[in-house]
């Protein structure tokens, strides 16, 4: 027990048993809570959180932060939404746009914390509000989203077992989840981005591609940004300025509960799912109690990063002191 308590690991396996606990208390309290559609459904329901929270994943690993995300997936479904039904661009040419234009966005930030030496708070706020106002200069309005591409995706169903189904876009989570995964811990880049993290200026003196690195980060965040605005134009089936406000707090959220320290250098990518699944769970306990406001949900999100930073620091003060 020792061990495990002073193991950086430990809040990764708290966010495991966290997740263990909320279904349990969900599925003895509610009835159909552990039917297998609605544990699909937290997948569904959350695909494009999870594909923002592996970009942010990367972002805080290297010990950097992204504010924008939120602001880029409400632009993404914007600017998909006017190619589409304002200049009737083919889908296919959209969706390359704008995964284009989401990565372009977020290696520009990422080139300007380098080469001007600012803090990423600062310059991804920035792109915040400069995203989102975009939003509005396109259009004040919701645009409605008909493509027929758009419109089979978002209704097709992939059955699994005992009428079981996930989403397209659940799958793109998954598939995006496994590339992260894969990138992080099988690659010179995300051996770099861990070391970045640790220690810049260790890092530096390695010779490894510091700058380089964190450019590529930022583009990974706004790509996966943009895909996740891709996966809710599917799920929505419009563009709107107001889509997405505060996802990036729910992304950095899950990414902490999901184990990974929020000082950078040490986590799991696969904490982006556990970190998901446990926001998911507490959304859809609330919504299965139905005497509850959804504001809840904030407030016990709220005290859970709050829970896991504390621990966090505890965990590095024990750590420096040992």
């Amino acid at each position: 027990m020792k061990r495990l308590l002073s193991a950086p690991s430990f809040t990764a396996w708290v966010s495991v048993a966290l997740m263990g606990v909320l279904f349990a208390a969900g599925a003895t309290g509610y009835t159909g809570f552990a039917s297998t559609q609605v544990v699909l459904n937290l997948l569904i329901d959350n695909a494009f959180l999870l594909v923002i929270a592996v970009g942010m994943s990367f972002v805080i690993l290297s010990g950097g932060i992204d504010l924008s995300v939120g602001s880029v997936l409400a632009l993404t479904t914007m600017v998909a939404a006017w190619l589409l039904q304002v200049a009737q661009w083919p889908a296919e040419l959209v969706i390359v746009i704008v995964l284009l234009g989401g990565a372009a966005f977020g290696a520009l930030q990422g080139l300007i914390i380098h080469v001007f030496k600012l803090q990423a708070f600062i310059v991804t706020l920035a792109g915040m509000f400069l995203a989102r106002g975009l939003c509005f200069l396109i259009s004040v309005d919701s645009i409605t989203i008909d493509a027929p591409l758009f419109v089979t995706l978002s209704q097709t169903q992939i059955p699994l077992f005992s009428g079981a189904f996930l989403s397209p876009g659940a799958l793109m989570a998954l598939a995006v989840l496994g590339a992260g995964l894969w990138i992080a811990h099988c690659t010179a880049f995300g051996r770099t981005v861990y070391a970045l993290g640790g220690n810049e200026a260790s890092a530096l003196m390695m010779g490894l591609p510091v700058g380089r690195t964190k450019i590529a980060v930022y583009g990974l965040s706004g790509f996966c940004a943009s895909l996740a605005g891709l996966l809710f134009s599917f799920y929505m089936l419009s563009g709107y300025g107001q889509h997405a406000q505060g996802v990036e707090l729910d992304a950095i959220a899950a990414v902490v509960i999901g184990g990974t320290v929020l000082t950078g250098g040490y986590g799991y990518v696969a904490g982006a799912l556990s970190g998901v699944l446990v926001l998911g769970l507490i959304q859809t306990l609330i919504a299965f109690d139905g005497t509850l406001s959804s504001w809840w949900t904030k407030i016990v999100i709220g005290a859970l990063l709050f829970v896991f930073c504390a621990v966090q620091r505890l965990l590095s003060l024990k750590k420096a002191g040992a």
